[in-house]
């Protein structure tokens, strides 16, 4: 039940009626899990957090960068030398704190990611590199947990959900196969423009949130894609490999 306070702050997406008080409540009461509090991680946290998401798994093992401020609002020239999910967390207090924050200052990978995945209700990737995206990736599927992953580089950016409730579901895997070079897709080696991770990662927080309250359609089974440069979105079909190793029970039963 929402307090009086609660009503008062979430009642411009209460009045909306695909949401009301049972979406709110949906959010309140849910567990989200960010890889990466970076440029795509902080606009994400940031909305998720002021839309009332009850408890936010904030998970990256880096430190604050001068580097990182052209592009990661999150994070303040203060915090330069402290860990992003400590720089975060701070941010994300100050937005609202009835909040929960949890922050895991490491890397997450094998049993410890898939311990934390099966934990929650939702987790966005907001990481950096193939490895991190695939073993992900594979957690999801393997304990029913839905994901929504972002990525930008350059001028273009992407989005897409990958929901193992959902028969029909394609995974990261059935669109990426083994990967590619993790060196050359980060922003380090080849630059990123400033807003762009800022649409993603809102975006991020959009099907975050649609997911989580059951509102309207999300992009399970499509993957977006802009063109930064032109302004230029593009809408993919995907579908299911069946022969992919990760999800292939979702392949065959869509088929």
């Amino acid at each position: 039940m929402l307090n009086d306070q609660q009503l008062l702050r979430y009642s411009r997406s209460i009045m909306l009626p695909e949401v009301d008080i049972a979406g709110q409540g949906a959010w309140c009461n849910a567990r989200v899990l960010i890889l990466g509090l970076g440029g795509l991680g902080g606009p994400a946290a940031a909305y998720l957090a002021a839309a009332g998401v009850g408890e936010l798994i904030l998970a990256d093992d880096d430190q604050v960068e001068l580097s990182n401020l052209q592009r990661q609002v999150i994070h303040s020239q203060d915090a330069c030398g402290e860990t992003k999910v400590a720089s975060a967390a701070a941010t994300l207090a100050a937005i609202n704190p009835e909040v929960r924050i949890t922050q895991v200052a490491e890397r997450l990978q094998g049993e410890a990611l898939e311990a934390w995945v099966g934990q929650v209700d939702l987790v966005l990737d907001c990481c950096d590199n193939f490895s991190t995206r695939f073993a992900l990736n594979r957690a999801c599927f393997a304990t029913g947990t839905p994901l929504v992953s972002g990525a930008a580089i350059r001028f273009d950016g992407q989005i897409s959900v990958y929901d193992p409730r959902q028969p029909e579901s394609p995974c990261y895997q059935c669109l990426y196969g083994r990967g590619g070079d993790d060196e050359a897709m980060t922003c380090s080696e080849s630059g990123v423009f400033p807003p762009l991770v800022g649409v993603i990662g809102s975006m991020q927080a959009m099907e975050a949130l649609k997911l989580l309250a059951g509102v309207g359609e999300t992009l399970t089974g499509r993957l977006l894609l802009l063109d930064g440069k032109r302004m230029q979105w593009r809408s993919l079909r995907l579908r299911p490999d069946p022969e992919c190793p990760i999800c292939k029970g979702n392949a065959q039963h869509a088929g």
